[in-house]
């Protein structure tokens, strides 16, 4: 088998993929469904609206991360994703009806948008970790990012088809496919053969959370990493709200065109996953280098004069973003004791989307204040002054030493020392 789909050969994983393929499918079909419904059908064209609806969904992140985490740790996690999949599907069918009886306001999106929050809270770290029950650890990497590939996949798909059946049938019907996506991935569930899994160890007793919070204080070189995905996933990962604001204010778009520029993205983000997962030992180098280019990217794509720049600026915006969050993803799973990865992915998760409820509504008032543009601008000024301080930092103490060789082929050399007061120290790299 081809090394880009190594971990297909597991037929638990190979399932599972499956099914969650679809179920993403959907997910994005909804998300593009609720952002139009916000943003044409219960305002007028308010970003600080879809801004609140964004932040409330990932509020419960930074809220619930540590519980999330210690539920992830004591119970089967086949277990766990069972129940918060039906009932994701329950709360995503009364979101629905409520739109197809005509009778959806604003305060019912916000409340279901919570809901949906807290479940997904606890659904997060227990599907990211999961995927190490199904796989053996040499393909631990391939499988994060054959995740991420079938969830870009699903992005690549579902807001175009969202788009047309917006403009065909209407935003209820559009929502009402994304319930029954959620079929398969609980079918998927069920078909799992328990015996071929290989769950970590269950954790019991007093004292869980605060062990994962000690364990990852004591990790400097996984802070380093949740620092930089932080910044990026509160300024920069905010295309729920920019591309809405750049397709309706700024070009004067139909939801079509708002559907497609999803999909877009999409071409940029699937490209970087299957790339990811050729790559079995992410590193450090990969990581910077990612945010690098998601910063001039997204520079482009504030800048782009029109709607076909903009949307072809998103191409490299998606795939640097993608690329970053996959190694880094796959980074913190490697480094971590399975014993507290429940754990510790909740508290990365807490990190990553736990900074949207402060950075969807400040996006949002800044859409209100200063403009469409300023939505995706502020995320390349954060990313890059985060990057730059990042550096610095590592060339002061973990002795990295960045060189640039302008020859007939140029190169950029990145060496490092390996990061001090580590559990499980990674070995000293020198890449190009």
């Amino acid at each position: 088998m081809s090394p880009t789909f190594t971990s297909l050969s597991e037929r638990n994983y190979r399932i599972y993929y499956a099914g969650a393929f679809v179920s993403n499918v959907g997910t994005w079909m909804g998300r593009v469904a609720q952002d139009w419904l916000v943003l044409t059908q219960l305002t007028d064209h308010s970003s600080q609206a879809l801004g609140i609806v964004t932040g409330l969904q990932f509020l419960p992140f930074l809220l619930l991360a540590p519980w999330a985490g210690a539920i992830a740790d004591r119970f089967p996690k086949r277990h766990i994703l069972m129940v918060t999949q039906v009932l994701l599907l329950i709360t995503s069918l009364v979101l629905a009806l409520l739109v197809l009886a005509d009778v959806a306001t604003l305060w019912q999106v916000y409340a279901i948008a919570l809901v949906q929050g807290v479940i997904t809270a606890i659904d997060n770290p227990a599907r990211q970790s999961f995927v190490s029950e199904m796989v053996p650890r040499e393909k631990l990497a391939n499988a994060v990012a054959l995740n991420s590939a079938s969830f870009n996949g699903g992005r690549l798909i579902g807001p175009g088809v969202a788009g047309l059946m917006i403009a065909a049938v209407g935003t209820g019907w559009t929502l009402l496919v994304n319930v029954g996506t959620f079929v398969f991935v609980l079918v998927a569930l069920l078909m799992l053969r328990p015996a071929e899994l290989m769950p970590a160890p269950l954790t019991r007793g007093k004292g869980a959370i605060r062990d994962g919070i000690h364990y990852v204080r004591n990790r400097p070189d996984i802070q380093v990493v949740m620092l930089l995905v932080f910044v990026l996933g509160t300024f920069g990962m905010n295309f729920q709200v920019t591309t809405a604001l750049m397709a309706t204010q700024e070009f004067h778009k139909g939801p079509t065109e708002y559907g497609v520029l999803g999909s877009i993205m999409a071409i940029g983000s699937l490209t970087a996953a299957l790339l990811s997962a050729r790559r079995a030992n992410p590193r450090l180098r990969t990581l910077l280098a990612a945010l690098a280019g998601f910063t001039v990217s997204t520079t482009a794509a504030a800048l782009a004069p029109t709607y076909l720049w903009f949307a072809l600026a998103l191409i490299p915006t998606g795939l640097s973003a993608l690329t970053a969050l996959t190694t880094a993803n796959a980074m913190v799973q490697l480094r971590t004791d399975p014993l507290v990865r429940g754990r510790v992915m909740a508290l990365y998760m807490a990190i990553f989307m736990g900074g949207t409820p402060i950075g969807a509504p400040i996006i949002g008032w800044i859409g209100e204040v200063w403009g469409a543009r300023w939505t995706i601008a502020i995320g390349p000024i954060a990313v890059g002054i985060t990057l730059v301080t990042v550096m610095s930092w590592l060339a002061r103490r973990e002795n990295v030493r960045v060189s640039y060789e302008s020859q007939r082929s140029p190169r950029i050399t990145i060496e490092t020392a390996p990061i001090r007061d580590t559990v499980t120290e990674p070995a000293p790299e020198a890449a190009r």
